[in-house]
């Protein structure tokens, strides 16, 4: 996948670099916008950046029951903690405060306590954020539209 933002970097990076930097932030916000749309529609639907299903739940201790069998992150992909952050020179969609422990525990699959004082469990990867190829073809159009002045 880094390939692939490489390679739309280095076709984006010149037509960008001839916006100026207050067209540039308004370009990066619509870009991080859908990209936090995107990721939140992702995660609402259980899936992987590469399309595969998140690896469900493992039962603790023989827990079972409704919140086992809930989707995960409902909170997690609302607008107050997967945040946008933007600039001139960058967008990023992040999660922010506490849940970003959380969310980078379950992104890369570490281990981490249940509850707290309670055991340690290593949680199955589920990539919360990532960029798809359709992320990446509707940032080439974002761009483009853009670019393409009003009633061309």
């Amino acid at each position: 996948m880094s390939d692939n933002l490489q390679q739309l970097d280095e076709w984006l990076t010149p037509l960008i670099d001839k916006l100026t930097p207050k067209e540039r932030r308004v370009l990066a916000r619509n870009v991080a916008r859908d990209l936090r749309i995107a990721n939140r529609e992702r995660i609402k639907a259980q899936t992987n950046p590469d399309g595969t299903p998140y690896e469900p739940r493992t039962e603790l201790r023989g827990r079972r029951g409704q919140v086992r069998r809930k989707a995960m992150f409902t909170k997690l992909r609302t607008a107050k903690h997967l945040r946008i952050k933007t600039s001139a020179d960058e967008a990023a969609v992040q999660f922010t405060g506490r849940v970003a422990k959380i969310a980078r525990v379950h992104h890369y699959g570490l281990r981490d306590r249940v509850e707290p004082g309670g055991p340690m469990h290593r949680y199955a990867r589920r990539e919360l954020v990532g960029i798809t190829a359709a992320d990446r073809n509707h940032i080439a159009e974002s761009v483009l539209n853009h670019l393409t002045p009003p009633g061309a």
